[in-house]
């Protein structure tokens, strides 16, 4: 290994806290690999509890690896070395198992090219009982595995803490015979072995047949999910200046949420919605300021906490800086607003959607413009004085009078802003993100909006935003938003595109061009009623026909 390599790794290492490092000696080898750079995936508290599960079983020694940065992989690349796993800097191909945690779609083609750098054969049909065995788990794969189906071995669906003591037990039985492992692992709940399913298409290119090829495995894998959480880690057990939220404590309050808007896929991932007890919250708090001055706390509904309030008040009574991921605006409370201010935070995230209560109530989002008022009237007195808001383009039942209805909102925000301070001040960041189309909520059946119709969209937001003082927009761009949804709805042929674009250097464009296969097929096409989706083997305990009713209310058939 050559200098320049070592000493990254070792930098890197010397500045975290908590890092677990174990001899490997008789141990099960697992590489836990972020398919995105270090500070993100070091960010992810998902992956933190997944690092303490595994490192919690004596007879497993679980390392991490990421994504490299540019120069990083340049160095590999000079110095012919494979990519190697941060806690001993081991090849990947040495590890008896890969697992990937992946949060997004968009990350699925930093998968090939992990595999690639770190010499392990891309295509499961590839490898030998000598490679590593690739295993798979997270938000996206969870909803909708089938477009990495031919890279990956084996999927854990649902929880990561309700399938990893499962898969370990089978990989302590069978993990010398790989055939034996994969029909054993099949039949556990939550597990899905892809190459174990045939897949038949019909002639218009819809599903026509999806099965397994013995009858000792499930035809339908349901989403496992924990009762009680109280058993789990609740907190990031490794801190290092070099993330994205700094040297912070990730807290999480609970999983799931309440509320039913039609676009979100939190709720079949999560649900049932689960807060873990105050007691075990507030013990988390006093170990996380004995680690860190700054606690953020984690959830997709953290308002509906019942101590919401307390827990707000605990940290910064005991001296803490206190951090959220967004608030709905119906949850701001001046108590809240008060702990968030004496905590130092100046800003705070309220995803309003759309700028019309009209499209909001058809997309179930149950927030009206008063209570969006109130909440930057709550906010603002207590001194949080910057607010980023959220909003999505592209929504189904969309009009034109609701991407026009988002300026005039802001205008309002901004009117209740310098009234309660009685002066200017304040800003306002307006995130502007194209909707896509996600597996298993009521939206799953529609098109993703066209892009050139969203960029119209784009263009028309940023002219009146840009006259708004103290208003500043961002946004995606709807290409990617494309790409997004095409692996979101794909099925398994997907797995082609997504080669030919690791083929092209991420050149998607070109990839579209070689592909015999028409992108559009998913992206465009209304999906039929009875029509069988790629992701419909899953069984997330929500009735497939209770969706298609929630869509169709939506659009108002």
């Amino acid at each position: 290994m050559s200098y320049t390599l070592r000493k990254w790794y070792q930098d890197l290492l010397s500045k975290e806290k908590g890092t677990v490092q174990k001899d490997w000696g008789g141990k099960i080898t697992v590489c836990l690999i972020f398919p995105n750079h270090y500070w993100v995936g070091m960010s992810n508290l998902g992956f933190q509890i997944v690092y303490q599960l595994l490192n919690s079983s004596p007879d497993v020694v679980c390392e991490r690896a990421f994504l490299p940065e540019r120069e990083l992989l340049e160095e590999h690349q000079r110095t012919n070395t494979p990519l190697l796993s941060l806690e001993s800097q081991r090849p990947l191909s040495q590890f008896q198992i890969l697992a990937f945690s992946l949060p997004y779609e968009n990350d699925y083609l930093n998968l090939l090219r992990i595999l690639h750098w770190g010499r392990v054969p891309l295509r499961s049909e590839e490898r030998t009982p000598r490679d590593p065995l690739v295993v798979a788990g997270g938000a996206a794969p969870t909803l909708n595995p089938e477009p990495l189906s031919p890279f990956v071995d084996v999927f854990l669906l649902g929880e990561g803490e309700a399938t990893i003591g499962r898969f370990l037990d089978a990989f302590r039985r069978w993990g010398d015979d790989r055939r034996r492992l994969l029909e054993g692992l099949a039949s556990s709940e939550g597990i899905y072995v892809p190459s174990l399913y045939e897949v038949r298409y019909k002639d218009d290119g819809t599903i026509g047949s999806f099965r397994p090829l013995s009858d000792n495995i499930p035809s339908r894998i349901r989403r496992p999910w924990l009762k009680e959480l109280d058993r789990l880690p609740l907190s990031s057990s490794l801190l290092t200046p070099e993330t994205e939220f700094g040297e912070m404590v990730l807290l999480e309050l609970g999983r799931g949420c309440p509320y039913r808007c039609r676009f979100c896929a939190v709720r079949p991932l999560y649900r049932p919605f689960r807060n873990r007890p105050y007691p075990l919250i507030e013990e988390g708090i006093e170990e996380g300021l004995r680690k860190a001055r700054k606690i953020g706390l984690v959830g997709s509904a953290l308002g509906n906490h019942p101590d919401f309030e307390r827990i707000c008040e605990r940290v910064t009574r005991e001296g803490g800086i206190l951090s959220l991921s967004s608030l709905r605006a119906d949850a701001v409370t001046e108590r809240v607003a008060r702990a968030l201010a004496s905590g130092g935070q100046r800003t705070v995230s309220i995803a309003p959607e759309t700028g019309s209560e009209r499209l909001r109530q058809k997309v179930a989002k149950d927030l009206t413009d008063e209570e969006i008022m109130e909440a930057t009237r709550i906010l603002v007195k207590e001194g949080i004085v910057n607010l980023r808001l959220y909003f999505l383009v592209g929504l189904p039942g969309e009009r034109w009078q609701d991407v026009e209805a988002i300026p005039p909102l802001l205008r309002r925000i901004r009117h209740v802003m310098i009234s309660t301070l009685r002066k200017e001040g304040g800003r306002i960041t307006v995130s502007v993100n194209s909707f896509v189309p996600k597996a298993w909520t009521p939206f799953q059946w529609v098109p993703y909006a066209e892009v050139t119709e969203t960029q119209r969209k784009m263009r028309a937001l940023s002219k009146e935003i840009k006259g708004i003082k103290g208003c500043k927009m961002i946004h995606d761009l709807p290409k990617w938003g494309y790409l997004q949804a095409l692996l979101s709805m794909g099925d398994r042929r997907v797995g082609n595109l997504l080669i030919m674009a690791w083929e092209e250097g991420g050149n998607w464009g070109m990839a579209f061009r070689r592909s015999p296969l028409n992108p559009d097929f998913w992206v465009y096409r209304e999906k039929g009623e009875r029509e069988i989706l790629p992701f419909d083997f899953i069984d997330h305990g929500i009735q497939k026909e209770r969706l298609w009713e929630e869509y169709r209310e939506a659009l108002g058939r």
